[in-house]
């Protein structure tokens, strides 16, 4: 399998940065990340170069200028961009366990997508995170997190070692398998079927959407979440509007009453962009995604 993981960003430099750094301490081999960058600036730029000289990872940095919110259309060039026949996606904002990708490509099943889940930390502990913590794992101890301010209740199962235990729970779990824009995967050819995300979704349900378009292909999900977790960072969210929200709601209301398969704005209807960055480990910039890539 040739996995590739795909993460979104948004001007969250330190953010993105401890997050590869999570991904520089995977256990699953050969891993691809691809950075799919919603416009972010210069300092962005400067933790992935610095990431390519400093892991042992395989980058791509895939960037379009910032005209507001566009996070379905930089994941489509993503997607078009990614080496993998396997795709993970994830946020620039979710730090992964060691076994994370592992643990992915341990349940990847042809007629499945996976559901994996997070932790969200508050301001005040996502603020004393460190690249060491993440390094020795203890951004995922309970006890670590729990000495820093988090008031973690039944959540702290989710961070269960015993993959035992994470499984039952995941088996028993009353929430239901959704896609997650912060923790879920499955096949590329599944994904390109029901033609990538839609964009003419802004903020506020667009991930679920792919779900709901997958699970009419007969792509059912799978609960990973205590399996698979991840630790989500605190952060504004100045892009929502409830407006764009209601109106996500709207298509997705339509995609379950019609049972549509294919988003109707997606990986096929991608206009040509010639101000696209595309760059990869190893490689001089390329100014453009190759068009028509699935």
């Amino acid at each position: 399998m040739n996995l590739s993981v795909i993460l979104t960003t948004y001007n969250q430099p330190r953010w993105l940065e401890h997050v590869l750094t999570g991904y520089g301490e995977q256990s699953y081999p050969e891993l691809e990340i691809v950075v799919a960058d919603d416009g972010s600036g210069l300092e962005t730029r400067e933790v992935v170069d610095r990431a390519r000289r400093n892991l042992d990872l395989s980058l791509v940095h895939v960037w379009h200028e910032d005209q507001g919110f566009r996070k379905t259309v930089i994941l489509n060039r993503a997607i078009q961009a990614a080496g993998g026949d396997y795709l993970l996606f994830t946020d620039g904002d979710c730090i992964p366990r060691g076994d994370f990708v592992e643990v992915h490509a341990r349940h990847a099943d042809k007629g499945r997508f996976l559901s994996g889940g997070y932790l969200k930390l508050p301001a005040v502990v996502s603020e004393q995170v460190t690249g060491d913590d993440i390094r020795s794992g203890a951004v995922f101890d309970p006890s670590w997190l729990r000495s820093r301010g988090w008031r973690s209740g039944r959540r702290a199962l989710r961070l269960s070692r015993s993959t035992g235990l994470a499984g039952f729970l995941d088996a028993v779990t009353p929430t239901g398998p959704t896609w997650n824009g912060h923790n879920s995967s499955a096949w590329r050819e599944a994904i390109v079927e029901a033609n990538g995300f839609d964009m003419d979704m802004g903020y506020g349900g667009l991930d679920r959407a792919l779900g709901e378009r997958l699970e009419n292909l007969g792509v059912r999900g799978k609960q990973i979440r205590h399996r698979a977790p991840c630790i989500h960072l605190s952060h504004p969210q100045p892009y929502r509007d409830p407006a764009v929200v209601a109106e996500n709601k709207r298509i997705r209301k339509r995609i379950r009453e019609k049972g549509e398969t294919r988003a109707r704005l997606g990986l096929a209807e991608l206009p040509p962009d010639p101000h696209l960055s595309l760059r990869k480990s190893g490689e001089e910039p390329i100014d453009s995604v190759k068009e028509g890539k699935e």
